[in-house]
């Protein structure tokens, strides 16, 4: 087993057939006792736990690609790979694999995942004994070629021994020679057998066979045989939209010939793989995984080159910076930036970090903040794309970028704010703009995405500047009369998730701007949607159970419009008279006192009659209880003072007794001496009278 550890990429193809990566680190192979068998471990870069235990399974089929890649399915519809930095590791790690499995490491796939019966088995024997042999590439053998291909693909190892013939010889070209002959002669029949051959060809699903299929010399030819559809009436002209309409715009020169290629090449490829190939069913979900593959792997190329050209992107912003470049110019640029970074999504961790650093540094932000301010939709549209990119791959750099803007700006004209104005001021109908600007709002101010260091608090940074600098623009629609309601019900959603998520600061500003009073006021809307919201947005607020908000609740009245709105409603059960509902018997069974005693107090009368649910009856019942143990805390704690003031007075009382006994006491010795026989001849006075 391989000792030496090598650094690679996890991917996982997902649901939408994408492969996505799940994390870097280094791998090895290596016997794990306890689970009595050798597995594929891959330890993590960032954190140090794992990130892939994968048994090797005897019947478990691996296929290498391109010499940097494996490929594995982990079970149904559940595809892996490992993309390795070095050729060596991916041949060391291959080899662990096929040695488990009892393969020769010069085969570039070790098998078919099947559970075959006996007969199956029995089929496989024959199959393995049949030699496969495929007609002379002939114009009179295009149909036989065609249903040669298409049994070809219901049997693994026909597909295996297929593929083979066809990486090894000039077949392909051949075909496609004949391709250009059947045109020339306007031979529908057989452009309808090439179209089966290609489709055919594709669905082997082969790297090797892609490389010769998508060369430059052939991928015109390959779109042009898919163009030969038997289900249409008429052939698509696919060629003359890749040639005349789809023209790629230099916008930066690009001196590399082998990149241009590259460019040109991932675009045709990714034109046939959503254009031109059919849909999948379900259970053709991995008949393409290295089409797919082939395309993530192109791109992960195209952008490592273009990072590596010292002269290139800084060319790209110089001309974005530029104020004397035209609209038309400027567009172009950002499309191509947009490209660029959809397709840096695809690099490894380290490199992206690198990329965006870079990006930084080049001041893609301020560049942003320009472009995003113009009038051209498309501009707007596209920096908007770009911007999204860059929240999510590090909204702190994001916010860093804010905090520090605010601190060097005189004018007050704020990036951040001009995104806010953008979404507020969003002309399409379905507000699709807006929606998207409110969910990166929202990422920005996530705390669960701040970070917190020994030196600085980025929560506690970017929330005081939100809410001292930001806040006023973003609420501004509440105190609009003309604002559409989609954009209210928008600016409530993320209010109330400030609410949850930013207590102290939020809590603040409710209390200071009576914005509750005004949220409210969209109770009397039409549009039961913002009624909705806006009793949603009280509802979070109670449901913190803060006494702040519990005293500024009574204090403005604020159930008074709920309890308007909810007689309004009448009997209608709907959304409204549920949500209402709920309110009201969450402060019940929550027993939030001071609450129950202002709904109580202020509106059992109004609600009284309202007998469908129990709701308004528990509530009476709770303040009636809480009337009970407070009179009967009262009595107990006038009875305690009582029994204390008697005794306590009981007690002075005997004190004052004592002390005036002794004083009594006191005064009688005083007056009253002691009569003693020592001294016969003292005198002893009495009253009136003295005795000798």
């Amino acid at each position: 087993m391989a000792d030496k550890r090598h650094h690679v990429t996890l991917y996982s193809l997902n649901q939408d057939q994408e492969w996505e990566e799940l994390g870097t680190g280094h791998i090895s192979s290596t016997y794990v006792e306890r689970l009595q068998g050798v597995f594929l471990l891959v330890q993590s870069d960032s954190h140090g736990s794992l990130i892939l235990e994968s048994k090797i399974n005897s019947n478990t089929p691996y296929q290498k690609q391109q010499e940097t890649l494996i490929v594995w399915s982990e079970a149904e519809n559940h595809g892996m790979a490992l993309s390795f930095q070095d050729t060596e590791g991916c041949r060391q790690i291959w080899e662990d694999i096929c040695r488990v499995q009892g393969k020769d490491p010069s085969v570039e796939i070790t098998q078919d995942l099947l559970e075959e019966s006996e007969d199956e088995q029995l089929d496989d024997i024959l199959e393995t004994n049949t030699v496969l042999v495929l007609p002379n590439c002939e114009l009179s053998k295009l149909e036989e070629i065609s249903d040669l291909i298409t049994s070809v693909l219901l049997s693994p190892i026909h597909k295996e021994r297929l593929a083979l013939i066809l990486e090894n010889e000039a077949y392909i070209k051949n075909l496609l020679q004949l391709f250009r002959a059947c045109e020339d002669l306007g031979d529908i029949a057989n452009l309808h057998y090439l179209y089966e051959i290609i489709k055919g060809i594709l669905f082997l699903n082969k790297t090797g066979l892609f490389e010769i299929l998508f060369s430059a010399d052939c991928i015109m030819d390959v779109v042009g045989c898919l163009e030969y559809d038997p289900a249409l009436a008429q052939p698509k002209r696919h060629r003359e939209f890749l040639t005349q309409n789809a023209r790629f715009k230099e916008i930066v020169p690009i001196t590399d010939c082998e990149l241009m290629q590259k460019i040109h090449q991932t675009y045709k490829v990714q034109y046939i793989y959503d254009i031109l190939l059919p849909i999948p069913s379900v259970f053709e979900e991995n008949l393409l995984s290295a089409l797919t593959a082939f395309i993530f792997l192109n791109k992960v190329e195209i952008v490592s080159m273009l990072q590596e050209d010292d002269n290139f992107l800084p060319e790209v912003f110089a001309q974005l910076r530029d104020e004397t470049i035209d609209d038309d110019k400027r567009r172009e640029l950002l499309f191509f930036f947009k490209e660029f970074c959809d397709f840096s999504q695809t690099l490894h961790p380290p490199r992206k970090d690198e990329l965006f650093k870079t990006l930084t540094e080049l001041g893609v932000l301020p560049v942003l903040k320009v472009v995003m301010s113009m009038e051209d939709v498309q501009i707007r549209s596209a920096a908007t794309d770009i911007f999204t990119y860059l929240v999510e791959y590090s909204p702190s750099m994001i916010r860093e970028f804010i905090v520090e803007e605010a601190q060097q700006s005189e004018d007050g004209n704020l990036f951040i704010n001009l995104v806010i104005e953008q979404m507020i001021c969003d002309n399409d109908p379905e507000l699709g703009g807006a929606v998207h600007l409110m969910g990166l709002l929202r990422v920005l101010l996530d705390p669960e995405n701040m970070l917190t260091t020994s030196n600085k608090c980025e929560r506690s940074e970017f929330l005081n500047f939100f809410y001292k600098h930001c806040i006023h623009i973003f609420i501004a629609p509440l105190f609009a009369a003309t604002a559409e309601p989609q954009l209210l019900s928008l600016i409530l959603e993320l209010l109330t998730f400030c609410v949850e998520h930013h207590t102290y600061y939020i809590k603040n500003y409710i209390l200071s701007k009576d914005l509750l009073r005004r949220v409210l006021i969209l109770m009397n809307s039409k549009h039961t949607f913002l009624i909705l919201c806006a009793l949603r947005f009280m509802r979070r607020m109670i449901d913190l159970k803060d006494e702040l908000y519990n005293s500024y609740i009574i204090k403005g009245n604020l159930f008074e419009p709920v309890v308007s709105a909810f007689l309004d409603n009448g009997t209608r059960y709907n959304m409204l008279n549920s949500a209402v509902i709920e309110l009201f018997e969450y402060i019940r069974v929550e027993n939030i006192k001071s609450l129950v005693a202002h709904i109580v107090e202020n509106f059992y009368e109004t609600l009284e009659s309202i007998e469908y649910v129990q709701t308004f009856k528990g509530l009476k019942i709770k303040y009636e209880e809480e009337k009970d143990r407070q009179s009967q805390i009262r009595k107990n704690l006038h009875s305690v003072t009582y029994s204390k003031i008697f005794h306590r007075s009981a007690r002075v009382l005997e004190k004052k007794e004592e002390r005036c006994l002794k004083e009594n006491s006191e005064e009688r010795e005083a007056y009253n001496p002691k009569n003693t026989n020592d001294d016969p001849g003292r005198k002893v006075f009495t009253i009136g009278r003295s005795v000798r």
